[in-house]
């Protein structure tokens, strides 16, 4: 069955899939696949497969923002995903994790506009607690961690998934979020988490930390650091191992 947005045929999927933003990064992820071969590049949407220590998988991107990033999870789920890990950037509300450092979300904040029509506002985003723990593992593990770490550490909490990157005459509440706890914040995660919730699937996230969300932007984001990409490069790492393990779980 074809997927009319993502243009890719529900045959050719298998299970588990990584999810970025990024159409290039999602290229740049493909390149870490054995036997690696595209399926279709519609919209921002660029799907890849292949095998990662012996796991059928595939590597999508989703865009920028919750209700894109939407329509892609409901068509990958639609095509037979069941488990979804996303990759990405953030901004970090605390000095504790500054750019360099990764942060597995264990939930989002839902300050977005997209799951406020989906579910009613009291219903909690989170993520799956198999997804998380192997994330966590993942990312921690000697020789991984040790390179992803250089610059910061690898913290686990909730995150905030926002709609607005710029600011307005409306104050954003980072604020707040950073009082409540949050760690960081970005932009599609929560998406993520309902749809998973909703159609019966599994997911997490993992996201490198690019700056600081309430920050001046203009003056003082910089995504394109060293620190950024080793960060990004294994945060990346992290998701195909967990992803890897989780399937060798699902087949024990």
């Amino acid at each position: 069955m074809l997927m009319p947005i993502l243009q890719i045929h529900s045959e050719d999927m298998p299970a588990y899939a990584i999810v970025c933003g990024d159409p290039a990064r999602a290229e740049k992820i493909s390149r870490k696949l054995e036997q690696a071969r595209e399926l279709a590049f519609s919209r921002e949407y660029r799907t890849f497969v292949g095998l990662y220590e012996g796991v059928e998988m595939a590597v999508v991107s989703h865009g920028v923002g919750s209700p894109g990033a939407a329509v892609c999870f409901e068509e990958l789920i639609r095509a037979g995903v069941t488990t979804l890990i996303r990759v990405g950037t953030a901004g970090s509300y605390t000095a504790d994790y500054p750019a360099g450092s990764l942060i597995v979300s264990t939930a989002a904040v839902r300050s977005d506009g997209l799951t406020r029509q989906l579910v009613p506002d009291g219903f909690p985003a989170v993520a799956d607690i198999g997804v998380t723990q192997a994330l966590i593992e993942a990312a921690q593990e000697k020789g991984n961690a040790d390179a992803a770490t250089a610059a910061g550490k690898v913290g686990v909490g909730i995150t905030v998934t926002l709609d607005a990157f710029f600011t307005g005459v409306e104050e954003i509440p980072h604020r707040k979020y950073k009082q409540a706890g949050a760690l960081a914040a970005e932009m599609e995660i929560a998406a993520l988490y309902i749809v998973s919730t909703l159609r019966g699937a599994r997911a997490g996230a993992i996201v490198a930390i690019d700056g600081f969300a309430d920050s001046d932007l203009a003056a003082e984001y910089d995504p394109h650091t060293d620190a950024v990409a080793h960060a990004v490069e294994h945060e990346m790492n992290a998701a195909l191992r967990a992803l890897a393990a989780l399937a060798r779980q699902d087949q024990a």
